[in-house]
């Protein structure tokens, strides 16, 4: 892997006018607050993901799928956890997991590229703006608290604006065929010199690939090296994690269920590595959007709507909670007659959980990562 520190570009207006401020909201100076926001590209059936079990049409509606969520955590007489999110259960029993249900961005369509722009970058439409909401919170940190990083072959959408990041990513090589790497492998098998380095190659390529790989443990690999990048008194404070394969359209019972586990994983491996930093971390998972209430063809579900945003760390607000204005799934209640509709703001429920993990202004928040909501 390689360590490429790449500036981005440099918003001479913002920073005039985050200075000509004289009650300009920063977090209090040395805080040792860490945030690590992980993108699930693709669209996350949040329905599947935390579901709405006890809702009376959910059986009916959801079908071949209902029985998905059989043996996962009860949060409470609506919400079924996925039995996946092990490691999620258990945070959730120690309020330090926090699940909002229904919650979508300002977004109304059906195209990752869009969906997924407009998660990132927090503007009113895909591809109005070209920095993203993590890079405008950078602006309300204290210099030494703005060291931020993405696990990502380029700096993502999410991560740009006038404060310079980092990114840590694997070769951008065309992935090789399972059948050659096996090859190599025992042709480097017994080299002494060429063993170890072709081994640590083989592991990049496995981290690099979708995070249910593995039987999850790419997951977890994925989430001891965030942490190993964060503990160091000099490591970074922010960071972007992406994770692929949330595209569910066909047999999404066991796509699904590695997806998560990896997820899970993650996760879990973050809150061992960080140790004590836990207690100071937010570590916020979102989608693009969510997918469609009944079921398709192929045993899986299309491009959606709302979907399931969760909160995990040591020192949230309202950890041990699902948060949901529930608008129920009979068709009528339905967006556009086959979506869960959304009834809250992704970006407001982004926007209170960062204000109350830095202590900042609420409406100073909202108004910097989402200038134009």
């Amino acid at each position: 892997m390689i360590l490429s520190r790449r500036s981005i570009i440099l918003s001479s207006l913002g920073v005039a006018a985050a200075g000509a401020m004289p009650n300009f909201a920063y977090a209090a100076a040395g805080t040792p607050k860490r945030l690590v926001f992980v993108i699930q590209r693709g669209a996350a059936d949040g329905l599947a993901v935390l579901a709405p079990t006890g809702d009376p049409a959910f059986a009916a509606a959801r079908r071949s799928l209902a029985d998905e969520t059989a043996g996962g955590a009860k949060l409470d007489g609506m919400f079924t956890l996925h039995p996946a999110l092990a490691t999620g259960a258990s945070l959730y029993g120690a309020k330090q997991a926090h699940f909002a249900h229904a919650v979508a961005t300002a977004y109304r369509d059906r195209s990752h590229f869009d969906g997924q722009n407009m998660l990132e970058g927090g503007g009113s439409r895909p591809y109005g703006r070209d920095d993203g909401w993590v890079g405008r919170l950078l602006t309300l940190l204290p210099a030494t608290e703005r060291d931020a990083l993405a696990i990502a072959p380029a700096v993502p959408l999410a991560l740009r604006g006038a404060v310079p990041v980092s990114t840590y990513a694997p070769s951008r090589l065309p992935q090789a065929d399972a059948d050659l790497i096996a090859r190599l492998t025992s042709l480097y098998q017994n080299d002494p010199l060429l063993h170890p380095l072709w081994d640590s190659a083989v592991k990049t390529q496995e981290l690099a690939s979708d995070i249910g790989g593995n039987n999850g443990r790419n997951g977890a690999e994925l989430g001891k090296l965030a942490a190993s990048l964060m503990v160091p008194a000099d490591g970074a404070r922010v960071m972007m994690v992406e994770t692929g394969g949330w595209d569910t359209h066909s047999g999404q019972r066991g796509r699904l269920a590695a997806q998560l586990r990896g997820l899970d994983q993650l996760i879990g491996a973050l809150q061992t590595g960080l140790g004590p930093a836990w207690k100071d971390t937010l570590v916020i998972v979102a989608t693009e959007f969510g997918r469609t209430v009944e079921v398709n063809g192929t045993g899986g579900t299309d491009h959606g709507t709302a979907s399931t945003a969760i909160f995990l760390g040591g020192g949230l607000e309202a950890g041990g909670k699902v948060s949901a204005d529930w608008p129920g799934l009979s068709p009528a209640a339905r967006f556009e007659g086959r979506d869960l509709k959304p009834t809250r703001s992704l970006e407001s429920v982004i926007a209170g959980a960062v204000a109350h993990h830095y202590a900042l202004d609420p409406k100073r928040v909202m108004a910097t990562l989402y200038p134009d909501a």
